[in-house]
């Protein structure tokens, strides 16, 4: 078996093309690239139409022969169509408009499957990361395009930065699928109008979006109450839960003032009783003891945590009202500014105990953007980090060839 049948097998060409020549050449740089030259078949008609029209010259870069660039010319045939017009064969081994072949398409991807940054992925394969950026955005947004979302009814919206300070997106995840389902700039009302958009294109009617977990942003409460109207939104735990560590921080602050004991104590108080050493429950327990501010906001912090175990939406919204009459009666400042906000988001806080939408997974996605924004140390194109999000948590199915690294 001669070269050229061994790069015709090895580019699983089939009539009417075939490899008619292959050879190296020696650049300036004194670097040696492989070069591959395929023909068709003279006389084949590729359409119904009729023969070939004439032919344009084609190269695509395609996977490293060893250490050697490799690149794939062609005269790629045209066809006249009976209305006169001249089109352009597609070719098996590379998508249109493309300057890759499809392999390496594949195998650029392949590397970014496996956690690699883009711009290192580029300088691996030796191409600029723009080039390799517009290979992603493609099979993303193909992917992305054929995604099928009908059976969405439950919906987790979040934000997060584009880099650290800078510009936000906010991320609809489908809280079934445990998957985001779009991504669209801005952290306001208009963002929720943009998720309904998306659903009405992929079918989905707005109405049939039964529950939904957001945090307590003003601009995403309106916005859920003016584009899913139907919908009943609950308020995730892990941003309640967060208010009500900072209530008892905010207290702790105050006492430290007065009872320098308290300092470097912060996270025995903050921290569950699991995640505390020895001597940090031992510490706590002294504290409370000692200091009986401390002591009252600890007791309130702990008693609110019983709120999430109950199965009964009444028995749930009787037991924080009678925690909220607590906090009255203990007069502690930052405890009293937190049932304010318990009782302006009453009804998507108790709401939980009937939808039971657990923010663990949106917390779970939110690590992986997190995770994937670290590789990048941030991201200046914000359709990247979009794209990239959608690669990373959006469980899309690609029909690139696949390729094992």
């Amino acid at each position: 078996m001669n070269s050229i049948e061994i790069f015709q097998l090895a580019l699983q060409l089939q009539k009417p093309w075939y490899v008619s020549d292959v050879g190296f050449k020696e650049m300036a740089t004194g670097k040696q690239e492989l070069h591959i030259e395929i023909s068709y078949e003279k006389g084949f008609e590729f359409e119904s139409a009729g023969k070939v029209h004439d032919t344009v010259p084609r190269t695509w870069r395609h996977l490293n022969f060893f250490e050697h660039e490799c690149y794939v010319h062609c005269k790629v045939p045209r066809v006249k169509s009976v209305d006169g017009k001249v089109k352009t064969v597609s070719v098996p081994w590379a998508r249109t408009g493309s300057g890759f072949t499809l392999l390496f398409e594949a195998f650029s991807m392949a590397l970014i499957e496996r956690e690699m940054p883009v711009n290192k992925a580029a300088d691996l394969v030796k191409e600029y990361p723009q080039r390799l950026w517009n290979i992603f955005t493609y099979w993303i947004q193909i992917a992305y395009q054929e995604d099928d979302q009908s059976e969405v009814t439950q919906l987790g919206i979040d934000e997060t930065s584009v880099r650290k300070g800078h510009d936000y997106v906010t991320v609809a995840t489908d809280m079934s699928t445990r998957r985001v389902i779009h991504v669209t700039s801005g952290k306001d009302q208009s963002t929720i109008g943009k998720i309904k958009d998306h659903l009405l294109s992929k079918g989905v009617d707005p109405l049939s979006i039964t529950d939904t977990c957001i945090d307590m942003s003003t601009g995403f409460i309106a916005g859920m109450q003016k584009y899913f109207p139907n919908t009943s939104v609950t308020f995730d735990r892990f941003h309640v839960v967060k208010l009500l560590q900072e209530a008892m921080n905010d207290v702790r602050k105050r006492e430290v003032r007065e009872h320098a004991l308290l300092k470097g104590h912060k996270y025995t108080l903050l921290k569950s009783t699991h995640n505390l050493s020895i001597q940090q429950k031992q510490d706590r327990e002294e504290l409370i003891e000692l200091l009986p501010t401390i002591g009252k906001a600890y007791r309130l912090k702990t008693l609110f945590q019983d709120f999430w175990d109950f199965d009964k939406k009444e028995d749930a919204a009787a037991f924080l009202a009678y925690w909220c009459d607590l906090v009255e009666e203990e007069g502690l400042f930052a405890f009293k500014k937190f049932t304010k906000t318990i009782k302006s988001h009453w009804s998507g806080i108790v709401n939980y105990i009937e939808s039971q939408i657990a923010n663990g997974i949106i917390e779970g996605i939110n690590n992986k953007i997190q995770l994937a924004k670290r590789r990048a140390r941030g991201y200046k194109n914000i359709t990247n980090f979009i794209n990239m999000i959608y690669f990373t948590a959006g469980k899309l199915k690609f029909n690139y060839p696949q390729y094992s690294t």
